[in-house]
């Protein structure tokens, strides 16, 4: 059959249908994904028990961070259409991984706010990219299992994450602070594997540049609206 104008998928290696680039940006997931739910269980704890944040404070905090990750990924998505996606993709794990480290040397709940401000702002800006290379660099019949994959190991990191964190606060007696520098340790790792990934030969995508920059359907902001309120 034919397949029109797109170009071939470049050929990569495959361990069970899955590229490198599936392989690596799971690992990464795994550990950026680890390195968060370290540290949330515990975010209230900091933000009431040592920096004295009244309880409301940790409502709007969250708020404000999950409302960014929400419209960041709309605008990302676009992002990766007009543009090279490995870059975008480190600059998210990048933004992320730093703020945990931003966290820790909070004094005051202002800061952590801005904090999860920028973790938020980077999940936002990294995950449709990272899907989208995900989708590129796999053949179409592969595309539910390298997606499956991904998800499981991001999944298992959600698992690993407060298991450690738990212990950790355990063996530190109960110190929060040094949470967020142990936690940094995994979310660099994260970073440092995007170093594996490669642009695949399909990216960025190919189209008119009134398709690419025009303005989106209205059907599309209506969904990304109820998305940004209510998922």
């Amino acid at each position: 059959m034919g397949t029109g104008n797109r170009p071939p998928i470049e050929p990569t290696r495959h361990f069970a249908g899955l590229s490198r680039n599936v392989v690596v940006l799971s690992w990464v997931s795994f550990f950026q994904d680890a390195a968060s739910e370290m540290l949330y269980p515990v975010l209230p704890l900091f933000l009431t028990g040592v920096l004295g944040a009244p309880p409301s404070v940790v409502g709007l905090i969250e708020g404000v961070a999950e409302g960014t990750a929400s419209v960041m990924k709309a605008v990302s998505g676009r992002l990766a259409d007009i543009r090279r996606r490995r870059p975008l993709v480190a600059a998210g794990y990048g933004i992320s991984s730093l703020s945990k480290l931003v966290i820790g040397f909070a004094t005051g709940w202002p800061l952590v706010l801005v904090a999860r401000f920028a973790d938020r702002f980077g999940k936002g800006l990294r995950t449709s990219p990272r899907d989208a290379l995900i989708a590129a660099d796999t053949a179409t019949e592969h595309r539910g299992r390298a997606f499956g994959f991904n998800r499981a190991l991001d999944t298992a990191g959600a698992v690993v994450g407060p298991l450690a964190g738990l212990a950790l606060y355990e063996a530190l007696d109960h110190r929060i602070r040094p949470l967020f520098f142990v936690a940094f340790v995994p979310a660099a790792a994260s970073v440092a594997l995007i170093g594996l990934v490669r642009e695949p030969v399909t990216t960025p995508a190919q189209g008119s540049s009134r398709q690419l920059r025009g303005p989106l359907p209205r059907r599309y902001w209506k969904v990304v609206t109820f998305l940004t309120l209510f998922g």
